[in-house]
Order: C-alpha cells, then sequence, then structure tokens
C-alpha cells in the first residue's frame, strides 16, 4: 500500500512564508531600481558640469561688460575733471577781466597825458590775461554784430534798429567766456529787433 505524502510546498509552514518573503523582496528591489533610474539621469555628473559652466560663463560676461561700463564712467569722469578743473577759478577772475576793461576805457576819454600811459599799461595788462586764460582754455565771446545766439547770448533788450539786421547783436554790454567750449558766462548783449510796419 502506497503511502500518499504531502507536497512540502503545502505541508510546511515555514516554506510558504519564504516563499513570500522571496517574492516581496524581488519586488522591492525592482520599484527601488526603477525610482534609482530616473535619479540618476537627473544627476549625471556630465551635465550637471555643463550646466554649471554654462552659468559661471554668463557671469563672465556680465562681469566683463560691468566692469568696461565702469572703465568709460571712470575715464569720462577723469577727463571732466581735468578739463573743467579751474571753472571756479575762471569764474573768480571774471570780475577783474571787467574792471580791466573799464580802466582801459575811462582812460581812453580822460584826455590827460599820464592817460595815455595808463591806459597802454592797462591795455598790456589786460592782453597778457587774456592769454593767459587762453591757454587754460578760457575763449571770450564777443558777438557784436552777429546773429543773436541763446546758448550763448542773454539778451538785456531789444531796441529797433534798421541799420542792423533783426535779431542780431547791436550792443556787447558785457562779454561772455566760455571753457574749454562750455559756456562759464554768458554775453549781455542788447538785440536788433524787426522795425513794426507802423514806423
Amino acid at each position: 500500500m502506497t503511502d500518499d505524502k504531502p507536497d512540502a510546498a503545502e505541508s510546511d509552514p515555514g516554506n510558504e512564508e519564504a516563499h513570500t518573503d522571496v517574492v516581496e523582496s524581488d519586488q522591492t528591489e525592482k520599484e527601488e531600481a526603477e525610482q534609482t533610474a530616473p535619479k540618476a539621469e537627473a544627476d549625471d555628473p556630465l551635465a550637471e558640469a555643463e550646466r554649471q559652466v554654462a552659468d559661471f560663463k554668463d557671469q563672465v560676461l556680465r562681469a566683463q561688460a560691468e566692469m568696461e561700463n565702469v572703465r568709460r564712467r571712470a575715464a569720462r569722469d577723469v577727463e571732466n575733471a581735468h578739463k573743467y578743473a579751474l571753472e571756479r577759478f575762471t569764474s573768480d577772475l571774471l570780475p577783474v577781466l571787467d574792471s580791466l576793461e573799464k580802466a582801459v576805457e575811462a582812460a581812453g576819454e580822460s584826455g590827460e597825458e599820464a592817460a595815455g600811459a595808463i591806459k597802454e599799461g592797462v591795455e598790456l595788462s589786460l592782453k597778457l590775461f587774456l592769454n593767459t586764460l587762453e591757454k587754460a582754455g578760457v575763449d571770450q565771446v564777443d558777438p557784436h554784430g552777429e546773429p543773436f545766439d541763446p546758448q550763448l547770448h542773454e539778451a538785456m533788450a531789444m531796441v529797433p534798429n534798421p541799420d542792423a539786421e533783426p535779431n542780431s547783436v547791436m550792443e556787447v554790454m558785457q562779454k561772455g567766456y566760455t571753457l574749454n567750449g562750455r559756456l562759464v558766462r554768458a554775453a549781455k548783449v542788447v538785440v536788433s529787433a524787426a522795425l513794426s510796419q507802423d514806423s
């Protein structure tokens, strides 16, 4: 008589638990592998390095552009400082020029013999002084007979004059001055006006 033996997997509960553990372990490893794959792809060292290189390159280009802008501004500021450092000095000297010019006019009208020597001396001083200012970049604005220029002239009055072109300078009350092309003081002038039709 043959003895029927139960199957080991069926008869042994311990074997069933071991089999279940193996299946669950395989499933867990499979899930971990699936989760790790995209992460490894995202953490690719080469891609990360290329991204960092691109960022660094962009930062370097921005820094270079900013440094170039700073260099240009500094160069412009230094140039202006050199050109206009004497602007205040020039402005303070202008009343001296005015006084010398008035002295020359007064000496010429006195009619005395001594006045001639005074006039000559003052004229020489004035000429030397103007030459000194010219070397420093100061130029005189004396627009008598020229068209009125509001950039350089200040109109003190407008007078009808049939012998002068309308809107031209017929008298300079006070000369103007520029420093390296920049206006320090506008010339104060009298401007000829067009004659009215009633005249």
